[in-house]
């Protein structure tokens, strides 16, 4: 007896068919594209910058004025020794003879809180808006 032989069919192999998953691609791409395209700019807020000047060949006048209270009561203008009643007289003398009038009020450790705001209401009367506040303590006259 012979052997009767069975044919047993060959399996394909199973494949992934490219071009659908190409469509796909293509369709996530687009829409990723329609969506980025749809979206609010962001507005910038325009700012002028400063340039760049070449130093003047003489150096700026410093005539600020600096006004010291001692812990003992005393006044100094610039390192010179006044009465508190002084200080609007030479402060509305100073804003009439100065373009830019600036002020540092300062006070020595012992200062009085009470002289030293009524020499900053002073100067705020006068309409002077550059002034500043030393906060660290130096002894007065110097």
């Amino acid at each position: 007896m012979e052997g009767t032989k069975i044919k047993v069919p060959v399996r394909k192999k199973a494949r992934i068919e490219i071009i659908p998953l190409i469509d796909v691609i293509f369709f996530l791409l687009a829409t990723f594209v329609l969506f980025t395209l749809s979206l609010n700019r962001i507005l910038s807020v325009p700012v002028d910058l400063p340039v760049a000047a070449p130093p003047s060949s003489a150096p700026p006048k410093d005539d600020s004025v600096t006004i010291q209270i001692s812990g003992e009561g005393a006044v100094f203008w610039n390192r010179e020794l006044i009465d508190l009643t002084e200080v609007p007289a030479r402060i509305a003398l100073y804003k009439t003879q100065t373009e830019d009038p600036r002020i540092l009020i300062a006070g020595d450790e012992k200062a009085h809180f009470g002289q030293t705001v009524a020499v900053l209401d002073e100067v705020r009367k006068a309409g002077i808006q550059k002034f500043s506040v030393e906060t660290r303590t130096r002894p007065t006259g110097k």
